[in-house]
C-alpha cells in the first residue's frame, strides 16, 4: 500500500495513495473527496482540526462502562468477534477512548487486552505487540492517515487472528448529503462496502459485513 506522506496533495488518497480524486460533496465547513480506486471519501488535511481542538470535541464523550446501553452499542462488535476467539486470546483495542469498555467486555470473558489511544492511552509500546484480534470501534473514520494506521495494526495481527471494525458506511451521494455522520468535525475518513472490499483484497483477507456498521477481517494462517 502507498502510504501518503503528510505533504501529498489534497486530492490524494488517504488510503491507498491514488492521486486525482474526485470531489464527492461540498458543504460550508468542508470538502470531501473520493478516491478512485478505493472509493474512500475523505477531507483534505488542511481542513483537519488542530489536535488541541480534536481533543477538546472527545472530551464531551460520556461512555461509561457501566451503561448497559453503551454495552450493548458495542455488543454488535464483540458478540460476533468473540464467537471466533480462543480461549484466552491477547486483544488490542484501538482508540479506546477516555472510557475503555470493549476491552473491559473482553477482559471479563477471559482475554487478556492492551490499549491505546493518542490521547487517552498513548503507550506506543503496545503497537510492537502480536495479538489474535484487534478492534478498532467508532475509529476508522477520525484516521488522517487510514493507510498508514491501518497497515500497522494488521501488521500486528497473528496469522489467523481477526480485526473488527466498527464504522458507519458510505452509501451514495444523496444519502451523503443527508448524513449526519459527515457532520462531526472529527470524522474525515468515510469507508463504503466497496473500501473495504479493496481493502480486503489488498490484506488477501477473509472479510465479513454483519450488519449495516460491522466488519471482520480475518488474516489468513500459513499455507
Amino acid at each position: 500500500m502507498t502510504v501518503p506522506a503528510d505533504t501529498a496533495g489534497r486530492d490524494q488518497c488517504r488510503l491507498c495513495g491514488e492521486g486525482r480524486a474526485e470531489i464527492f460533496w461540498q458543504d460550508q465547513r468542508r470538502d470531501y473527496y473520493r478516491c478512485r480506486r478505493c472509493h474512500l471519501v475523505f477531507v483534505p488535511p488542511p481542513q483537519y482540526l488542530s489536535p488541541r481542538e480534536e481533543k477538546a470535541e472527545y472530551d464531551r464523550h460520556r461512555n461509561d462502562p457501566c451503561d448497559s446501553g453503551y454495552r450493548r452499542f458495542l455488543g454488535r462488535l464483540y458478540e460476533p468477534l468473540r464467537a471466533r476467539l480462543a480461549p484466552g486470546s491477547r486483544g488490542l483495542d484501538f482508540g479506546c477512548g477516555p472510557g475503555p469498555t470493549l476491552s473491559l467486555m473482553f477482559a471479563e470473558a477471559g482475554h487478556a487486552m492492551a490499549l491505546y489511544d493518542c490521547f487517552y492511552a498513548p503507550d506506543r509500546s503496545v503497537l510492537s505487540g502480536c495479538y489474535d484480534f484487534i478492534t478498532a470501534t467508532e475509529v476508522v473514520e477520525h484516521l488522517h492517515r487510514p493507510g498508514e494506521e491501518l497497515e500497522r495494526l494488521w501488521a500486528l495481527l497473528q496469522p489467523g487472528g481477526v480485526f473488527g471494525v466498527m464504522t458507519k458506511l458510505v452509501l451514495d451521494g444523496e444519502a451523503f448529503s443527508r448524513w449526519h455522520y459527515k457532520n462531526d468535525p472529527t470524522h474525515v475518513s468515510f469507508f463504503s462496502r466497496t473500501t473495504f472490499d479493496w481493502l480486503a483484497a489488498h490484506w488477501r483477507a477473509d472479510m465479513q459485513i454483519i450488519g449495516q456498521d460491522v466488519i471482520i477481517f480475518t488474516r489468513p494462517a500459513p499455507a
